[in-house]
């Protein structure tokens, strides 16, 4: 079975070698057919520390690494400061 990948923004990366990752999804809700967003927090691990607040990350499943970590950022863009 392939490993899930989430595409998100970095929110906090307070923690050493983590940052935690917020991925939005969109859906139809059932009864009401009107498009919602919803958001998920997930902290991935950020081996070099690379990834500031605000920078697109792809974060990838992976076995238990931490009480809270179950994901690794495998790519990211950062963030264009004008």
């Amino acid at each position: 079975m392939p490993k899930r990948t989430l595409q998100g923004v970095v929110v906090s990366d307070k923690q050493a070698k983590t940052v935690v990752v917020r991925v939005d999804r969109r859906f139809t809700h059932p009864i009401y057919k009107k498009t919602i967003r919803r958001s998920k927090n997930y902290h991935a691990h950020d081996e070099s520390d690379q990834f500031k607040p605000g920078d697109t990350v792809w974060i990838e499943e992976s076995k238990p690494i931490s009480k809270l970590k179950r994901w690794i950022v495998i790519r990211g863009e950062q963030k264009q400061t004008a």
